[in-house]
């Protein structure tokens, strides 16, 4: 015990004598008050835990109650400061800065017990070895799998590049197991995940992260495009994109505006978090009529793209309200290989606005926190002199809405029947049509009912379970008794418009269904392409981008495209979404 406390004394004299130090040469502007809060505050908490460790009545887990203490310390400032463990660099250098790791190229899955190929990647080692969407995996280098998490699964499949793997799956229409030995490679998930043409000379990029690299990716796509498909406009689908590496957002921008162009400039507490971005090369294309796709899970890295592209009225934005993530995140080096990832910064965009919708600084008093309200919020004007605002991420030229599912269908997707239907339709059919050619006839998708009562497929409706809650209270209150006829006569009602559920949302479960087929025979492009008729945002892009009149309407700010996004009534309730939401941050 005596050893523990010397080592805390010896620890808490040193961090405050390496504070005064640092302080004395001006690396941080600490006042004399400041100086004097930190080393008191580090004094309690060493001593604390002293006491703690020495008089608890359980043995205390240093590392484990430290790291709760840092977790909670960072939770009160914002949801993307975050303490990284040694155990788990890796794993975060995968999310934020590389998708790039050794294995087979496949996503798994478990269906009652059973893992399950989900997905394999075109073109990586389990597709090359055949590996298929719904073989059941038995064994991996002879363990049984079954029941085993699908982390644990993963774990196995993945090793040191080209090492190999056994895998012993079970296929339909195979009586005997098969044997596959892989060799893992690396892989690289490709932050583009698709580019092609989706109308003769109208080209498509899609990007799902900014990783790095992805800059790169951008332009060979853009590239090819134009050198092979000849296109004459393009669009870059930035939806449920999170964001990632500032400067990969920065590059990207600079593939279509001049050099010398300001793409977005971060402004910190301390001047060596200040920085302004610039063009720094010549584009690509400066003229290519563009649009950018974006959703409300459109964040950072892509909000700085759609911003920049906005504020300098270089193309159009086309979906939803994005998310409104304004801040800048830097990945610090800290003792024992251990990383933190820390705000330093907000960025603007060209036209000087910050996007940030929270304010994490001014929490409520129960530690909510709320959007800017609409009365703080600031004019600012683009290149053409289009009216734009701050405080509430990138209001989009032209506003659609993201079609909402109905409950039928994502039960229909959670309970894997869209999937096992799609792995007896490959089963069943050699090939299919070209992916932006296929649609499911009226004939499969009676198929696929009858697949579906043959699975005693049921589902609880947000009605039911209203009702059932009506049932409870009303039992208590004694009232059942009195509205018991009109309770049952209620949820026959229910129950028999459940039956005609998959008949009413016919056209959205047919579209998954078709999704999940043609990744069957396409693969990851196929899912894509299978899409195209169904999307909205891509039709208006395409009106657009194929009316030049209408195009330079909006880039030019004629019209009702003279004010974009101007707040209509103050916002003052507290937000519902989640402060830790996945997202990438800015470095």
């Amino acid at each position: 015990m005596q050893s523990l406390q010397n080592i805390l004394k010896r620890f808490r004299k040193q961090f405050v004598i390496a504070i005064l130090a640092i302080s004395s040469i001006g690396f941080f502007a600490f006042e004399e008050s400041n100086l004097f809060e930190i080393s008191k505050n580090i004094d309690i908490f060493v001593t604390l835990f002293r006491e703690l460790n020495a008089n608890y009545v359980d043995e205390v887990k240093a590392g484990k109650i430290i790291h709760k203490g840092i977790e909670a310390m960072l939770e009160s400032l914002d949801p993307y400061t975050e303490f990284i463990a040694e155990t788990d660099v890796e794993d975060y250098k995968l999310t934020h800065v590389s998708n790039e790791y050794a294995g087979i190229g496949a996503l798994i899955q478990q269906q009652d017990g059973k893992v399950i190929i989900a997905e394999p990647y075109f073109g990586y080692p389990a597709q090359k070895a055949d590996l298929r969407a719904g073989d059941i995996v038995l064994k991996i280098d002879d363990k049984d799998i079954y029941s085993k998490k699908v982390d644990d699964v993963t774990s196995l499949l993945k090793g040191a590049n080209n090492t190999t793997v056994k895998i012993v799956i079970q296929r339909k229409g195979e009586v005997a197991p098969i044997t596959k030995t892989i060799i893992r490679q690396e892989i690289k998930i490709k932050n583009v995940s698709y580019y092609g043409t989706i109308s003769d000379g109208v080209g498509y990029i899609r990007l799902d992260k900014f990783l790095d690299n992805c800059s790169a990716e951008v332009k060979q796509a853009l590239i090819s495009l134009k050198e092979k498909q000849k296109i004459k406009a393009l669009v870059i689908d930035l939806r449920g994109n999170g964001g990632g590496i500032l400067q990969e957002a920065v590059k990207i921008v600079n593939l279509f505006v001049p050099k010398g162009t300001l793409i977005v400039s971060q402004k910190g507490k301390t001047k060596s978090n200040n920085a302004e971005y610039f063009a720094t090369s010549s584009p690509v294309d400066a003229e290519i009529p563009l649009a950018i796709l974006v959703d409300n899970n459109s964040a950072s890295a892509s909000e700085i793209v759609a911003g920049a592209i906005q504020d300098v009225d270089r193309g159009i934005i086309i979906g939803e309200r994005t998310f409104g993530k304004g801040l800048v995140q830097q990945t610090l080096s800290l003792s024992y290989n251990s990383l933190m990832k820390v705000t330093i910064a907000k960025y603007y965009t060209p036209s000087g606005r910050c996007i940030q919708s929270l304010d994490y600084t001014h929490r409520k008093d129960d530690g909510s926190v709320v959007k800017v309200a609409d009365s703080l919020i600031t004019e600012f004007k683009t290149k053409n002199k289009r009216s734009i605002y701050d405080g509430s991420g990138i209001y989009p030229d032209i506003k659609t809405i993201s079609p909402v599912f109905h409950l039928v269908s994502f039960s229909l997707m959670q309970k894997y029947l869209i999937f096992n239907f799609a792995s007896e339709f490959k089963y069943k059919n050699n090939e299919i049509a070209p992916a932006k050619n296929f649609s499911l006839t009226d004939a499969q998708y009676n198929d696929f009912i009858s697949f579906v009562e043959q699975s005693k497929f049921d589902y609880t409706t947000k009605s039911e379970e209203q009702l059932a809650e009506l049932e409870k209270v009303s039992k208590k209150e004694k009232y059942y008794a009195n509205v018991s006829a009109d309770y049952e006569k209620l949820k026959a009602k229910i129950v028999a418009k459940k039956k005609t559920d998959m008949l009413t949302f016919k056209a959205e479960i047919k579209q998954l269904i078709e999704s999940e087929i043609a990744c069957r025979y396409y693969y990851q492009d196929g899912r894509v392409e299978v899409s195209f008729k169904y999307d909205d945002d891509i039709k208006e892009a395409l009106n657009v981008l194929q009316s030049p009149t209408e195009y330079l309407a909006i880039v030019n700010g004629e019209g009702k495209y003279k004010v974009i996004g101007k707040p209509e009534k103050e916002i003052t309730s507290p937000v519902a979404q989640k402060e830790g939401e996945e997202e990438g941050g800015d470095e």
